[in-house]
């Protein structure tokens, strides 16, 4: 009996073990916010608080399809989405806009203290009146509101700027390796994905960040991942991520149209091991800078009259697409400049409407004609102005008149087709860069079968890119000029290259950021 007795004992005891062990582990608490925006110092515009587009709460979990509620990361750890502020690039933020964003992000991350991991999703390029590293700033204030304590991972645009101040603030950054952004979704996964990981697996925080300092600044049309050398120098990303010890290695570009002392290239590897995120680091820099004299820009780029030649000449060669460049919204144009859509509506051969060719310019805020234009309704003429209302430098309002072909309302935005001449110009009630076929199409434009399409922006974005049988950037005038030595920098660290092309070789040296404790 007492044998019995014992036996019994240790096969509960043995149960109660077993028990204890498989009990499942907590979940890992996650918060998730951001804000995100680029600005240019060179634009006379500015950026006030009512064009972010803002998500709370549940409507975050919108913006990142990967944690969709079945998903396995989104049962890995329990979610508590904050807030999301984004907006087109644009002018210097308001002070008055970044406090009230940044005070609301905060509040809305202190409803859920304490966090074991945060994922902030950041730009890196935005400019606030009288700040200097307004990321640097909010990743401050962040991390003061949640402790040393929380893991916080981070991913940016390539177009950002990494200072040594912001990177101490975070514990895992990552950065997008395409441009254009195809990788956008990619990249924010990944960033989730790395701070999951360590949260999960008890590894605990990368030991070492090696932030190396380039005295590079391009334009992102010079950078692009599609061609060489950006390609080749994005490409070696991944393999050093795969070493032991090593856990994520981005490359900031960095933004050439805003003034600061924190804007030129950077790299950055985190990880655990000192050796390989140091040297790894440093290699990298060292590629980059070797390979400097070797970025062109993504496609042929000359002045707009050569453009329109090749183009109107290239008739096999349509849709032939004309990127007017210097006044790209989605880097931080003011996206109302007229230089180029004066000069095309003075173009004799777009003058009379007629069997020729034709071409497509998108886009021009106007409202007040957009108003008219509505009002007329499609087939009737209407007659107005558009453009230069925050960004008059180069040239004034631009008169159109002609037939309006196509209407458009939008939820915060309406835009109109005014046929003027043989030139369809879009007019918009705010400006609106047009980055998609369905842009064209909702106006009745088929852009694929279009002559010439004469688009805000600089390299073509994926859908754009995909459907060019022609295409040329042309140097225009506005706040994001791609001719850098031409624009009034007083305040970015110098020397600094191409602005200083027979500086000395720099010592790109890995500098290991501090981590949180």
């Amino acid at each position: 009996m007492r044998k019995r007795i014992l036996f019994y004992l240790a096969v509960m005891l043995l149960s109660f073990a077993v028990s204890c062990s498989s009990e499942k582990k907590a979940k890992p608490r996650i918060g998730i916010a951001g804000i995100a925006i680029e600005c240019s110092t060179f634009s006379p515009a500015r950026t006030t608080e009512d064009m972010f587009r803002v998500s709370k709460k549940e409507d975050v979990y919108k913006l990142y399809h990967f944690l969709a509620q079945d998903s396995v990361l989104r049962q890995s750890a329990d979610w508590f989405p904050a807030m999301m502020a984004s907006a087109t690039p644009g002018g210097v933020v308001t002070r008055e806009a970044y406090n009230s964003l940044v005070g609301q992000i905060l509040e809305q991350l202190k409803v859920n203290l304490p966090y074991d991991g945060l994922y902030l999703d950041i730009h890196g390029a935005m400019s606030v009146e009288g700040m200097d590293d307004p990321e640097g700033d909010f990743l401050k204030q962040v991390r003061d509101l949640v402790g040393n304590e929380t893991m916080i991972s981070t991913s940016m645009d390539p177009h950002g700027c990494v200072t040594q101040d912001l990177l101490g603030k975070v514990d895992i950054i990552t950065s997008y390796r395409q441009s254009p952004h195809e990788d956008r979704i990619i990249t924010k996964r990944r960033a989730i994905s790395n701070l999951v990981d360590r949260l999960e697996n008890g590894k605990g925080k990368p030991l070492y960040k090696a932030w190396v300092y380039i005295p590079i600044l391009l334009p992102g049309e010079k950078t692009s991942t599609r061609v060489e050398p950006g390609k080749s120098l994005c490409a070696r990303l991944q393999p050093i991520t795969e070493q032991e010890g090593v856990t994520d290695a981005s490359i900031w570009i960095s933004y050439a149209w805003a003034d600061a002392p924190r804007n030129h290239a950077a790299v950055v590897v985190v990880g655990d091991d000192q050796k390989a995120v140091g040297e790894s680091a440093e290699s990298i820099a060292k590629d980059f800078w070797n390979a400097r004299s070797r970025f062109e820009f993504v496609a042929p780029t000359t002045t707009l009259e050569e453009c329109l030649a090749d183009a109107l000449k290239n008739t096999d060669k349509y849709p032939y697409f004309i990127s007017d460049m210097g006044d790209n919204p989605t880097a931080g144009g003011a996206g109302d400049v007229t230089w180029t859509l004066d000069k095309l509506l003075k173009r004799k051969e777009f003058a009379k409407e007629g069997k020729g060719t034709v071409l497509v310019y998108a886009s021009i805020p106007g409202p007040e004609l957009v108003e008219k234009a509505i009002a007329a309704g499609v087939g009737k003429k209407v007659s107005g102005i558009a453009g230069a209302m925050v960004d008059d430098r180069y040239s004034g309002p631009v008169k159109v008149e002609g037939k309006v072909e196509g209407i458009k309302v939008y939820d915060n935005n309406k835009a109109v087709v005014i046929r003027d001449g043989n030139i369809k110009v879009i007019v918009t009630e705010k400006r609106l860069p047009f980055h998609y076929e369905r842009s064209f199409t909702d106006l009745g434009i088929d852009v694929k079968n279009s002559d010439i399409v004469v688009v805000k922006l600089g390299y073509l974005t994926e859908e754009l890119y995909a459907m060019r049988n022609g295409w040329m950037m042309a140097h225009t005038r506005g706040g994001v000029d791609q001719e850098l030595v031409k624009l009034p920098y007083k305040r970015i660290n110098r020397p600094m290259y191409p602005l200083d092309p027979d500086m000395a070789e720099p010592a790109l040296k890995a500098v290991f950021v501090p981590i949180c404790e």
